[in-house]
């Protein structure tokens, strides 16, 4: 059997071509595969610098949720209607206000009489009172309520808006520039219009400089999301990423708190305190021009080989590792590679490519869906009929408690199925209770519980809050989940600019929260319909993705295009398909002739069947030989 080879090697080579030896395989662009495994891979080093993106995380946490208590709306009581100016509460009010307003609830808008042209706050001064645990904020120190209460909208507006163009402006010039830079001037430019927050003067001043503290901390985000991504292997991704999200989540857990001591303080307003608290910790970041380097990976992706050389002999010497007995030949090739001239690469060329794009489009209506679908089902958990109570953060903690409980059954469920077979999996149940919700509950009210209508509003609403916690459930974990699949799968070239748009969509999504509150709720059935109706075309988009788990990152463009999805067979399974019939064919030439008259169709009829798959050919009942598809015998 070993006579063949040796045989094929004697006879000389056709038309004289010898063929060339195929050179060695580059290791330099096999960073997860030679480069890091040779420094040490995650060694020392890069444990210390994945606990140093930790950190900031929890000061993201505080500043993402501060709006809770920054512009939470106030439960207010009229003190001197526009009727007379006499001093009345809405316990007493005079039979002469009543055409006033009597009272203001915590949502914004007024309750009680009205003129009958829509102008309800007839009322000269009010008695604010917040139940989020500051004694003032900007809503009462600006008196943002009635005709107002648009500007508190504008105000969260603004945080979310610069959130957006700064994922999508960051991301750019994280690719461009590198990461370090990004993540040192947020952080200057973070410390810079966060101080000046709490120095606004006005309403107008205070939004839009919240433009720009969302700019920076949008670019903060997103440098350390793409820092600690780089960092890791493959085995140490996920792990490492889900850290970080609960220590955002601790964040929102710990706000409350903060906002507590910061009440009452003597020299300033209790919101003012609060933005200096939140804001003043990234003070602790500064060290970080020194302290952290660039990502040797994106050094490495776009050819600065000369710094890349500094960088590795600083990593496999803390990571004590030899680098002149280093086996591998990393160092000699960089030593080969150092005339190269840097190439950066920018986002837009992601639309040359075939599969790539596809990806990120739709991990971006992902993100888009989750988060915009997430609103819905917070505002079905609610109560709008409850009255403010001591337990004024009951509806914050829940908020909270389903975060941590979907980061907890992240790891598990990733660990199980995968990225996109948790990432489906969730989508699933998103959609389900999403369709169970808006079709369900009619059904109960409509044909079951006809005539007992005190059952039927009560059965309707805990149905209606238990598939709301479903729903908040998954989806939060689809969001998160479509963020780290999109680091995973965007090339180190493009990867700031790629995670940028998903986290852009992702601040769509959170947009329409405020959208809706400014619409007085009003279109909110439709807007649970549209975001339903997006969970089910997520459902068959998500089935084109790849699996990254367990895979190296894509350093470059054609590495990104080439991570495709896996077929449904294994490799195995589909060689065996693909395998050539060792049947015999010697007595092909003894055809008689009497039958070669029908040799042109069968011909026509052979050419045909070549163009249909192989596939195809064993569905309808025939056999592979040769790799062409035999059908009928024919």
């Amino acid at each position: 059997m070993a006579a063949g080879r040796p045989e094929a090697q004697d006879h000389p080579p056709e038309n004289g071509f010898t063929p060339l030896e195929h050179p060695a395989p580059r290791l330099l662009p096999h960073i997860d595969g030679s480069v890091l495994p040779s420094l040490g891979g995650f060694g020392k080093h890069q444990k210390q610098l994945v606990v140093l993106t930790w950190i900031p995380a929890l000061f993201i946490g505080f500043s993402q949720f501060s709006d809770y208590f920054l512009l939470a709306q106030p439960n207010g009581t009229c003190v001197q209607p526009l009727a007379n100016h006499s001093n009345w509460t809405a316990a007493s009010p005079p039979v002469t206000a009543a055409p006033a307003l009597l009272q203001l609830r915590g949502n914004g808008t007024g309750e009680g009489y009205g003129d009958g042209s829509g102008m309800l706050c007839a009322c000269k001064e009010w008695r604010l009172e917040l139940q989020t645990g500051l004694s003032q904020n900007v809503v009462t120190k600006w008196n943002l309520v009635c005709d107002s209460a648009w500007k508190v909208h504008i105000a969260k507006f603004s945080l979310l808006v610069g959130s957006i163009f700064g994922y999508l402006v960051m991301g750019v010039m994280a690719d461009w520039f590198g990461r370090h830079p990004v993540l040192i001037l947020s952080v200057l430019f973070m410390l810079v219009f966060g101080l000046s927050v709490a120095f606004s003067v006005n309403v107008t001043m205070f939004s839009t400089l919240r433009f720009f503290e969302g700019f920076c901390l949008a670019g903060l985000a997103l440098s350390l999301f793409v820092l600690r991504i780089e960092l890791c292997l493959p085995a140490w991704r996920f792990s490492m990423t889900m850290v970080a999200s609960f220590l955002m989540v601790g964040g929102q857990l710990l706000m409350p708190g903060v906002a507590a001591l910061c009440r009452n303080w003597p020299d300033r307003d209790d919101w003012q305190v609060l933005q200096i608290v939140i804001i003043s910790p990234f003070v602790l970041m500064l060290p970080y021009v020194w302290i952290f380097p660039e990502s040797l990976r994106w050094l490495l992706a776009t050819q600065h080989y000369r710094r890349s050389k500094a960088m590795m002999l600083r990593i496999a010497r803390k990571n004590q590792v030899d680098m002149t007995t280093e086996p591998s030949g990393v160092l000699a090739e960089l030593e080969q590679e150092l005339h190269k001239k840097p190439q950066r690469t920018c986002i837009v060329k992601m639309m040359s490519t075939r599969n790539l794009w596809k990806n990120i489009v739709v991990l971006c209506v992902n993100s888009l869906t989750g988060y915009g679908i997430h609103h819905c089902f917070a505002r079905s958990m609610m109560d709008p009929e409850a009255q403010p109570t001591a337990l004024c953060h009951a509806d914050y903690y829940t908020m909270a408690g389903i975060a941590v409980a979907t980061c907890l059954a992240l790891c598990p469920a990733v660990g199980l199925m995968g990225r996109r077979g948790g990432l489906l999996t969730f989508m699933i149940i998103t959609a389900l209770a999403s369709l169970l919700q808006l079709g369900l509950l009619n059904l109960i009210g409509k044909y079951s519980l006809r005539h007992d209508t005190v059952l039927r509003d009560s059965l309707n609403r805990k149905f209606s809050v238990a598939f709301s916690i479903i729903g908040m459930f998954s989806s939060h974990a689809v969001s998160t989940l479509s963020i780290f699949f999109c680091a995973e799968i965007t090339p180190t070239v493009i990867r700031g600019g790629g995670l940028g748009l998903v986290l852009a969509s992702a601040g769509f999504g959170m947009l329409t929260a405020p959208i809706m509150e400014l619409h007085n709720q009003k279109g909110y059935f439709l807007h649970h319909v549209i975001f339903a109706c997006c969970t089910l075309l997520c459902i068959i988009c998500l089935l084109l993705l790849p699996e990254p788990r367990g895979q190296p990152l894509p350093e470059s463009l054609a590495d990104g295009e080439t991570f495709t999805r896996q077929t449904l067979l294994h490799p195995g399974e589909q060689h065996l398909l693909l395998a050539k019939n060792d049947g015999d064919y010697s007595r092909v030439h003894d055809t008689p002739l009497h039958l070669s008259a029908t040799g042109g169709a069968t011909v026509a009829v052979a050419t045909a069947l070549a163009a249909v798959p192989a596939s195809y050919a064993l569905a309808t009942g025939g056999e592979v030989i040769g790799n062409r598809a035999i059908a009928n015998g024919v």
